[in-house]
């Protein structure tokens, strides 16, 4: 793609990095002189989106389950050629005017001489509009259709009853695939295969007849004589095999036969018709050189089969016979065995159902070319019928390749706060906020390995809704607030974009800053915790060591008589003197910490807790202001399928717009009266009132400016200012600088 481009583009800032306007037709024509470096994204996932999925697929055109750049950018090419104004792509809409509809080359000509067919065909000539739904409603455009150049052939496209006869067979045997206007058909494919397979099948039935005494020694009743010795054949051979083993040791004789105790189960209850209960026994009672009988004696499981073998077999191929011996067993086993061969291999079975007599007569007759002819028909209609399917997709582009590309080539349903961008599937609200800012996810544990490099607080949810059972998971973002409250277990609602609502807990959370605020007073509250936690080992230990010696001092009372007197302890020498050290340490630890003070003034404490609290939380602020700058939406959608190209910023004032915090509407008043509100003591407010005057005194006094106020006082408050005093002296009284010169007397001289 060329990266010189003539076409005039304009650019708007959002998210920190610029962003190409798509506004007109020419816009999306000229998207392959757009440098791919500037484009958004450059793939994403044709599924999981708030976008039509047909026309998903119709750019999807490699089916990969992805649109990627040269696919829209193709897309857009073709839709622009089609109409006269490729303005009508950014205006939208579920409708096009046929007069809309290009005619100046022969595809659009042909696409406008479908549309008005398809309105033809709905039974709305004069519409001078095509709807997506019109368009897109084929059982309707080809319901009276028989020919509609799809390749696939009904029976009602045949003139002649034999042809109609012969693609109905043709289904019976092969199945059918559903045409354009939804009925079932069959195409060049199935026709091939089943004329295959009918020519198979005859050559097959051909090899029998023309070798008939050998591979059909019991004429047309063969395939029933060898199903029947092949029902009861392993029993045969177990018999036979029985005997031969009677005739090489008779003392087997008892144990081939079974033993008496093996009868014993079976006789103590009822035994079924079919005596099932027996049929792993012998087929008759066995004996050194014995024949096998075929009226009676037979294990009662297999009579039947051995009564079919007699009448299908045994009879027509070897005679009336009342037992059979071993030799006549392999006889009739070597009279069926090229039958048997024969059947192995064979051919068109596909087809076997309609009978020998049927398949020769289609091929017998032109069925094969009359097929041929049809689907040829068929197929010279295909470019009528695909510039009506390209109706559709015309209707399609029309109505989403403008959302598509504005959520795609840059992100300005995302950044604008209008309508939400494609990827958004609702609103989640909990913790008395709303998160605009959801995706669906599909594997929670991978998508948050990529999800993680966003710097964003993020909530996974599985959102349920009862009434169907309906489900899906969603990663929502936290972009203001606290997360004082958001755990793994919270119920909340999730809003999809149809306003169907679900109920959503949350599975999993990935924690990052949301606020500046919040990273403020993390470490306080982190102190917070770890000292409630300590608080409640130290009760939870108290409370168990109180029950300890309660049961102990139960246990001394039940048996105070048995107990003897303890000696005082004396006092110990060496844990006074271990106190002592230990006392004196402290009282020097104390002593250091409170030299750090001096020179500090009363009033200055106050702002050196502030200084002491803004150093506690500087790491924790730096760290989340790095990771807010950070705040990345390419890591979530990537991880979804996307290919972002660019650093999708969710900067705070952006991420402030993506989660709303419950506020009074405007206009609303408020009745602060509540009766269940805790009583506030008045002590805190005297401290604070009583601490804010001592801080004002204190910086007065220490700073001059109560001395400057009282300095005609007899006794004037606070310290004097720096400048007026001297290291080592004090200032002059104030009273006799303000007397007059004449009034001050001579001092007395000294009496010499």
């Amino acid at each position: 793609m060329s990266t010189r481009s003539t076409h005039p583009w304009r650019f708007f800032r959002a998210g920190g990095f610029d962003q190409v306007k798509l506004e007109t037709g020419a816009d999306l024509l000229n998207l392959d002189q757009l440098d791919q470096k500037l484009w958004v994204a450059l793939a994403c996932p044709t599924t999981g989106l708030e976008f039509d999925p047909k026309t998903a697929a119709l750019i999807d055109t490699d089916k990969d389950g992805r649109m990627r750049a040269p696919e829209v950018i193709a897309a857009a090419k073709w839709a622009g050629a089609m109409l006269k104004n490729p303005n009508d792509l950014v205006k939208g809409g579920d409708s096009l005017p046929l007069a809309a509809i290009s005619d100046a080359t022969p595809e659009g000509k042909q696409l406008l001489a479908s549309a008005v067919q398809i309105l033809a065909n709905l039974g709305k000539s004069e519409s001078p509009n095509i709807s997506l739904a019109d368009a897109s409603d084929a059982n309707k455009i080809f319901v009276n259709t028989t020919l509609n150049g799809d390749g696939i052939i009904i029976a009602e496209s045949a003139t002649d009853d034999a042809t109609k006869a012969v693609i109905n067979d043709m289904a019976a045997c092969l199945g059918t695939v559903p045409d354009r206007s939804g009925k079932p058909g069959i195409d060049q494919v199935k026709a091939d295969l089943f004329f295959t397979e009918a020519a198979a099948f005859n050559e097959w039935n051909k090899k029998a007849e023309a070798d008939a005494a050998n591979l059909l020694p019991a004429g047309p009743a063969t395939a029933t004589a060898a199903a029947a010795v092949k029902a009861i054949k392993t029993k045969v051979d177990d018999f036979f095999g029985r005997c031969r083993l009677a005739a090489f040791d008779p003392r087997t004789v008892a144990l081939l036969n079974r033993k008496e105790e093996e009868y014993l189960p079976i006789a103590a209850k009822d035994m079924s018709l079919t005596a099932a209960e027996v049929a792993g026994f012998p087929l008759a009672l066995v004996a050194a050189g014995k024949a096998l009988p075929l009226k009676s004696g037979i294990n009662p499981a297999h009579a039947a089969a051995v009564a079919a073998l007699y009448a299908n077999a045994v009879k027509p191929l070897l005679g009336e016979k009342s037992e059979l011996t071993e030799t006549d067993w392999t006889t009739l086993l070597a009279k069926l065995g090229p039958f048997e061969c024969w059947t192995a291999g064979k051919a068109g079975a596909a087809v076997e159902k309609l009978g020998l007599p049927r398949v020769r007569e289609i091929l017998a007759g032109k069925a094969k070319e009359n097929i041929a002819a049809l689907i040829a028909k068929d197929k010279a209609l295909e470019p009528e019928a695909t510039s009506i399917a390209n109706v559709e997709k015309l209707c399609r582009f029309v109505r989403d390749l403008h959302t598509l590309c504005i959520n795609f080539v840059n992100f300005k349903d995302l950044y604008d706060g209008g309508e939400p961008a494609i990827f958004q599937c609702g609103t989640l609200y909990l913790d008395q906020r709303s998160c605009t800012l959801c995706l669906t996810v599909e594997d929670v544990g991978k998508h948050a390995s990529m999800a993680g490099l966003a710097g964003a607080y993020l909530a996974y949810c599985d959102c349920v809704r009862r009434g169907t059972g309906e489900k899906m998971s969603i990663v929502a973002i936290f972009s203001q607030g606290d997360d004082d409250n958001l755990m793994v277990g919270r119920n909340g609602v999730f809003y999809d974009r149809k306003g169907r609502d679900y109920d959503a807990t949350i599975t999993k959370i990935l924690s990052n800053p949301i606020s500046l605020r919040q990273a403020f007073w993390s470490p306080y509250k982190k102190l917070v915790r770890m000292i409630d936690e300590q608080i409640a080992k130290r009760a939870a230990a108290a409370d168990g060591d109180a029950t300890a010696k309660l049961a102990k001092a139960a246990e001394a009372a039940a048996n105070v008589d048995k107990a003897k007197k303890e000696e005082a302890k004396k006092v110990d020498v060496g844990a006074v003197a271990a106190m002592g050290v230990a006392f004196g340490a402290l009282s020097a630890a104390l002593a250091g910490i409170l030299g750090l003070f001096k020179g500090i003034a009363p009033w200055q404490f106050p702002l050196f807790l502030m200084v002491l609290m803004l150093v506690i939380s500087g790491p924790s602020l730096i760290l989340a202001y790095m990771k807010l700058r950070r705040r990345n939406l390419g890591p979530i959608l990537d991880a979804n399928g996307w290919a972002v190209n660019a650093k999708a910023k969710v900067n705070v004032p952006f991420g402030t717009s993506l989660t709303g915090i419950a506020k009074l509407p405007p206009g609303s008043t408020v009745d602060i009266s509540d009766r269940y509100a805790e009583k506030s003591a008045a002590w805190p407010k005297v401290l604070l009132c009583l601490f804010v005057i001592w801080w004002i005194y204190a910086f007065a006094s220490d700073m001059g400016i109560l001395w400057r106020l009282t300095k005609n006082w007899e006794t004037p408050l606070g310290n004097p200012p720096a400048a007026l005093t001297t290291p080592g002296s004090k200032p002059a009284p104030p009273a006799a600088a303000n007397l007059p010169t004449e009034a001050v007397a001579p001092a007395a001289a000294p009496a010499k």
